[in-house]
């Protein structure tokens, strides 16, 4: 079956410890495997102490994206997604890697928050397990994070996302190759003191099952079946057993127990302390592993966008909620904003659906900023956008809402051009904030009454507004205010001009 068919999806996890790729065609409405790829990259492993990631993990990375991209590149980008988790969140000055590492997939890479990431998770375990009602943890022990998440059926209540996973604990307590029952207890002592901020939540509210996802959980459960520890189930007792096997081994070189393969092998003390931990804080008695993880949810959530279930709406819709937003405000400058889209859309290279979402989505959080102070409620919004956790969102999508609603008026404040990425998102997001603006001086006098018609056009860095004369004689505090956007709006080399129509 061809990945390039109408129905297929795509998802690129770009993990700390591996890459792994999905490719699903939709069945009877369902995502059905028809492709995976795997490779054990070691991003996390490539994490110098400043920060930067070594050349030598960025090439890894680069032709693993390679390869993978020529299974994708026929695929529009509507039908794949790719995100980047936790070395990629940790990683500084990624600007010039991520724009080779997304023309080497050939397509988009979203860094997504631990929480996001989370959510991801939960969803694709889910879909994995029974359709039972009860609440339901799962615990995913990645390459660079820990994600901890309560939830019941397909819904996730309770994420936390912790900075210790198998890798970088591993490099941590055991990167000399010894594996001694003084650097187990110390592993497992500072991931219990890890987990200690969360564990009471977790466990107050309970769970009818215990779930791990992804290698570490799933290597440690096959060593415990295969070696006969315990009673072949995730418990205490058996992952004592196979404590005493890897401290047996004392070198990770030595290290040969059935069900843990080669690869695994250097990073798995580091995981195995990790779930200890959490066994002991969470005060887990049975789990059980599953194959589902963070590339199976994001598949599942590209199939709720395309079938307009997108938890980005209901997450903007939360927002509004949250913080009393005027809706009827909201959806007239929503209206007029993808109005004057329209108008420059072409010319300003904003056609794709993208530009169209962010704006809509910017217009109906624009005033957020009014819960908490109408003085400033501009940079209230932004800071509320840059630093909520929202859902469905990655982080370069929810820094440019941030930054557009930051400028909506008054001068934009360097915090918000700050909050744009370079290159060709950077245009994109000050093209918007040039719109955004504009639709909220024309919609400033909160009346339903309809504008007249108005008339907009972009000509290279221009951008020129026309509106009657005749109109704008009734609205003078309207063209006041358009004259002074065109006196003082700059937006790097953007600048506005009015024409005035003849009155009639």
């Amino acid at each position: 079956m061809s990945p390039h068919h109408a129905d297929a999806l795509a998802a690129v996890d770009l993990g700390s410890n591996s890459f792994h790729m999905v490719i699903g065609q939709l069945v009877d409405g369902e995502p059905q495997l028809v492709d995976r790829l795997r490779e054990q990259v070691q991003l996390a492993a490539g994490l110098k102490e400043d920060k930067q990631i070594s050349a030598e993990a960025q090439e890894r990375a680069l032709a693993c994206l390679e390869r993978f991209g020529q299974r994708l590149r026929e695929l529009p980008s509507s039908q794949v997604r790719a995100v980047g988790t936790n070395t990629l969140r940790a990683a500084r000055d990624t600007g010039d890697f991520l724009e080779r590492a997304e023309a080497a997939l050939g397509h988009p890479i979203e860094i997504v928050s631990g929480t996001e990431e989370g959510r991801l998770i939960y969803l694709g375990v889910a879909h994995r397990l029974s359709d039972d009602a009860g609440t339901r943890l799962v615990v995913d022990i990645g390459g660079g994070s820990t994600e901890c998440i309560l939830g019941e059926r397909f819904e996730s209540s309770v994420v936390h996302s912790l900075y210790m996973g198998c890798v970088s604990w591993s490099r941590r307590f055991f990167g000399d190759g010894v594996l001694s029952a003084k650097a187990m207890k110390r592993a497992e002592l500072a991931a219990r003191r890890e987990l200690k901020g969360v564990a009471r939540v977790f466990r107050e509210t309970g769970w009818t099952e215990a779930v791990g996802s992804s290698g570490t959980v799933r290597t440690l459960h096959a060593m415990i079946r295969q070696n006969n520890f315990g009673d072949g189930t995730l418990s205490p007792e058996s992952l004592d057993a196979v404590r005493d096997a890897l401290l047996s081994a004392g070198k990770v070189d030595k290290l040969d127990i059935p069900g843990l393969k080669s690869e695994r092998a250097p990073v798995i003390a580091g995981g195995f302390a990790i779930l200890r931990a959490c066994f002991e804080s969470l005060d887990i008695q049975r789990m059980k592993s599953t194959s589902g993880a963070l590339r199976e949810g994001v598949v599942y959530d590209l199939l709720g966008r395309i079938r307009h279930e997108d938890v980005r709406e209901r997450t903007v819709s939360r927002m509004q909620e949250r913080y009393g937003v005027d809706r009827a405000q909201a959806a007239r400058v929503e209206r007029c904003a993808l109005f004057l889209l329209r108008k420059v859309a072409q010319d300003w290279s904003l056609e794709a659906d993208e530009s169209a979402r962010l704006l809509g989505w910017a217009a109906r959080m624009h005033e957020l900023g009014l819960a908490v102070s109408f003085r400033q409620h501009h940079r209230h919004g932004s800071y509320l956008l840059a630093n909520s956790e929202l859902a469905g969102f990655g982080r370069e999508d929810q820094r440019l809402l941030a930054a557009v609603v930051g400028a909506q008026r008054r001068k934009p404040s360097a915090a918000a051009l700050e909050l744009l990425a370079a290159g060709p998102r950077r245009l994109q997001g000050l093209r918007l904030m040039v719109v955004l603006r504009l639709a909220v001086l024309l919609t400033r006098s909160r009346s339903p009454t309809p504008l007249p018609p108005l008339d907009l056009r972009a000509e290279g860095s221009k951008l020129v507004i026309r509106a009657p004369g005749s109109w704008l004689d009734e609205h003078p505090l309207t063209q006041l205010d358009l004259e002074e956007e065109v006196r003082q709006a700059r937006f790097g080399d953007i600048s506005l001009e009015l024409e005035i129509s003849e009155a009639g």
